[in-house]
C-alpha cells in the first residue's frame, strides 16, 4: 500500500494545509511565490505518481480512491482561499463556483455509479478541463507573488473562465452517462 506513487498521492493531501497557509496573506509576495512553488511540486507529483503507478505495476485500489481526492481537495483549497483574499472576486466567483459544484456533483454522481459497478471513463475534454484549471489557479497563484505584472492575473482569469466552461461541457457528459442508469 504505501508504494511510492501513493505517498506522491499523500505528499498533496498533506501538504495543502500548508498551500493554504501561504496563501492566506494576500499581500505576502514571498509567500505567493513559495506557494507558487508549491503548487508547481504538487502538479509534477499528480503526474508523477499515476505515471510511476503504470511503468511500476503498481496501480492499486488505494491510489486509485486517493488520486482524484488529491486533486480535488488541493484544487477546492486553492479556489476557496484565492476567492477569500479577493484574487478571484465579482463576476470571477461565478467561474469559480461552477469549478467547484462540478466537482463535487462529479465526485457524487462517480460515487453513485460505482455501487452500480459502472465506470466513467475520464474523457479528452475532461483532461483539458483539468489543465486549464491548473494553469487558472497557478497563474492566479503566480499574480500574488508579481502584483506588478497584471497581465498574469488577466490569463488566470481568462483559462479560469475556459476551464468553468469545458467544466460546465463534462458535468453534462458524466450527467448524461449517469442518468442511463438512473431510476
Amino acid at each position: 500500500m504505501l508504494t511510492l506513487p501513493n505517498i506522491l498521492t499523500l505528499s498533496r493531501i498533506v501538504a495543502v494545509p500548508l498551500l493554504a497557509l501561504l496563501l492566506w496573506w494576500p499581500n505576502w509576495t514571498a509567500g505567493y511565490a513559495a506557494a507558487f512553488a508549491l503548487y508547481c511540486v504538487l502538479g509534477v507529483t499528480d503526474y508523477l505518481d499515476g505515471y510511476l503507478a503504470r511503468a511500476q505495476g503498481t496501480v492499486s485500489k488505494l491510489g486509485i480512491f486517493l488520486d482524484p481526492i488529491a486533486d480535488k481537495v488541493m484544487v477546492a483549497a486553492v479556489i476557496l482561499l484565492l476567492v477569500a483574499v479577493r484574487a478571484i472576486e465579482g463576476v470571477h466567483v461565478i467561474a469559480a463556483l461552477v469549478i467547484l459544484l462540478r466537482e463535487i456533483a462529479v465526485s457524487g454522481l462517480r460515487e453513485f455509479l460505482a455501487g452500480l459497478q459502472v465506470s466513467v471513463p475520464v474523457s479528452m475534454l475532461a483532461k483539458w478541463k483539468t489543465t486549464l484549471q491548473i494553469v487558472a489557479l497557478g497563474a492566479l497563484i503566480l499574480a500574488g507573488a508579481l502584483p506588478g505584472v497584471a497581465w498574469i492575473a488577466t490569463v488566470g482569469l481568462v483559462a479560469l473562465w475556459l476551464a468553468a466552461a469545458l467544466t460546465l461541457v463534462t458535468g453534462y457528459d458524466y450527467l448524461r452517462v449517469g442518468l442511463r442508469h438512473m431510476d
